[in-house]
């Protein structure tokens, strides 16, 4: 194998994983943005979360800053292949090195380590001085789209990149489950932007549905800046008591079945 660290390979690895990302990136929100808003719009009316919609500058704001979030992004994944070619990584690539029952534990502890280190991070993010400098560009989108996703300023897309490769020094991880973690990551990010309610009726009380985020739940976040700091679980907003009170109110309004022909 050759040196990745050589100037060639570093450019090639960087344009690699930056249209890897960003292929990624714009075929899940793309494919949410087309179902929902423009194939089925009106079985999804009632389920939008605010009855405005973005215009259509703020896609093209949100797409730029995605592709310069996507950019960082690559650049970390540059570093990360390169640290891993030097054995400063615990990446593995032989299933049986670990097991198979390991590669979902590895995938929960990463989920688990992510979501801590965001949710305290993203609430760091909205002390008064930090939010002008970094999570504005994010909180410009009031009315969230799937786009939003990515929506960064570079610093905070810096602190978003660097905790992969960080873990990746400490815990044995197989290559597999770090694509599985991403792919779940852009998912996740997407649908609790999407504006619409994705989730069925009476799942905010589920046993599995009441931990994980929607977009009811992150609305509220961009709505009152103060609560629902999450990314993938609702578990530290429960435990940190920052879950809004409005949640649950918002969610049976949006999933509350409507008959045919009624309008609301």
């Amino acid at each position: 194998m050759p040196d990745l660290s050589a100037p060639v390979w570093i450019f090639l690895l960087i344009m690699s994983f930056f249209v890897v990302i960003t292929g990624r990136y714009f075929l899940i929100a793309g494919v949410f943005y087309l179902v929902f808003y423009f194939w089925f719009p009106e079985k999804w009316r009632q389920r939008k979360i605010n009855v405005k919609v973005y215009s259509r500058h703020q896609l093209r704001t949100e797409i730029r800053w995605s592709i310069l979030s996507s950019l960082i992004f690559a650049v970390a994944g540059c570093a990360t292949v390169i640290a891993w070619q030097k054995g400063y990584t615990r990446v593995y690539e032989n299933v049986s090195d670990y097991g198979f029952v390991y590669l979902p534990v590895s995938l929960l502890i990463l989920l688990f380590t992510h979501e801590t280190y965001y949710y305290f991070i993203h609430r760091w993010m909205h002390r008064p001085a930090i939010f002008k400098l970094v999570h504005k560009v994010h909180h410009n989108s009031n009315i969230t789209s799937p786009f939003t996703a990515f929506s960064f300023h570079p610093i905070e897309a810096g602190l978003q990149a660097i905790f992969l490769p960080i873990m990746l020094m400490i815990l044995p991880v197989h290559y597999y489950v770090i694509i599985t973690q991403l792919t779940l990551m852009t998912i996740s990010s997407v649908v609790n932007h999407l504006d619409i309610e994705l989730y069925p009726k009476n799942f905010h009380r589920h046993f599995l549905g009441r931990w994980l985020i929607g977009a009811s739940h992150h609305s509220l976040h961009h709505k009152q800046f103060k609560y629902n700091y999450g990314l993938y679980f609702t578990f530290w907003d429960k435990i940190k008591r920052t879950e809004s009170p409005l949640f649950n109110k918002l969610f049976e309004e949006k999933t509350l079945k409507v008959k045919p022909g009624v309008v609301q």
